[in-house]
């Protein structure tokens, strides 16, 4: 009998941290090495060796953050102040989405409408890549309630015409 009582626990505990991570969402404190990806259906947010971060739909690049060949070993952090930002091996930032907000557990989604959304703690959009395509109106987190408390928000998706100055904003500017 006692085996059973120690068998619970460590069983609850994993599926804890099973429902935490998910394939599509980078949260606080979390990275993706180099070859490391988030994946949603055909979409794929890509750590390359290279050193790009890159946005793919079936294969095809619609997003990089334009850091190819400008480091080894990189690695993206969603980083506790709001901030997305890809680092070389050597810790030198190379690229940021320049969302660095205050301490706060923020999230990067790949969204099912293909755009890759940093969500601030109240659940607002603060940075995207601007590649939404038109299928999904309306995109719901939910996150996980074990590790990040209750924090399922509804939000709109972001207007069009913000995501396309987000968009060129990121390619001029890298932010």
């Amino acid at each position: 009998m006692a085996r059973n009582y120690i068998l619970l626990p460590a069983a609850i505990f994993g599926l804890l941290l099973t429902s935490c991570m998910a394939a599509n969402v980078l949260y606080s404190g979390q990275a993706l090495s180099t070859g490391a990806s988030l994946s949603f259906a055909a979409y794929q947010f890509v750590m390359q060796a290279d050193c790009n971060l890159v946005l793919y739909d079936n294969g095809n690049p619609v997003w990089a953050s334009g850091t190819n060949g400008r480091g080894s070993g990189c690695q993206c952090r969603m980083q506790y102040d709001g901030n997305l930002v890809v680092y070389t091996s050597g810790n030198r930032a190379v690229w940021a989405s320049n969302t660095n907000r205050g301490t706060g557990r923020y999230q990067c989604i790949l969204q099912r409408d293909r755009n890759v959304v940093v969500y601030d703690p109240q659940g607002r959009p603060i940075w995207a890549t601007g590649t939404n395509v038109a299928a999904a109106s309306n995109v719901t987190l939910a996150a996980a309630a074990a590790a990040h408390g209750p924090t399922n928000v509804t939000v709109a998706a972001l207007n069009p015409a913000a995501a396309k100055t987000t968009a060129k904003t990121t390619a001029a500017g890298g932010n």
